[in-house]
């Protein structure tokens, strides 16, 4: 078995996600973005800590594809990733010891680049060139 990537528990991940999601369904921007695709919040949630727990604790509990599900959404936007971010970071602090917190924001931000570059490169270009594929 692999040590965690990070000091961070199964319990942690599990409260950083609800937490972090009781603030996404109340932020003005992104609340509506999520509502509009999220109809099972605690399954939602279920997933998400899933997922976390394969990226920071190695287990193999998740099955699905980030990248697809925000780019099949339709209505996730580049823009939305830096406060995303900035969300998921202050939910980190207000949650975890400071070197648990540390390691996994930057993780969640090397992620979110990548996530936030697909995102990006699948929306055509205001006035610009058709994205050919």
């Amino acid at each position: 078995m692999m040590p965690p990537r990070f000091p961070v528990s199964a319990e942690q991940i599990d409260r950083v996600v609800a937490v972090f999601y009781a603030a996404i369904r109340k932020h003005e921007v992104l609340g509506p973005v999520f509502g509009a695709h999220v109809t099972d919040w605690p399954a939602h949630e279920a997933k998400i800590a899933a997922f976390w727990r394969n990226a920071i604790l190695y287990e193999r509990s998740y099955e699905g594809s980030p990248m697809q599900a925000h780019m099949r959404a339709g209505n996730v936007h580049a823009e939305h990733f830096p406060t995303w971010l900035m969300l998921f970071d202050e939910t980190l602090r207000r949650t975890l010891p400071a070197d648990s917190a540390a390691g996994w924001s930057a993780l969640a931000h090397r992620i979110g680049a990548g996530l936030r570059m697909g995102v990006e490169n699948m929306q055509p270009m205001r006035g610009g060139p058709p994205v050919l594929r």
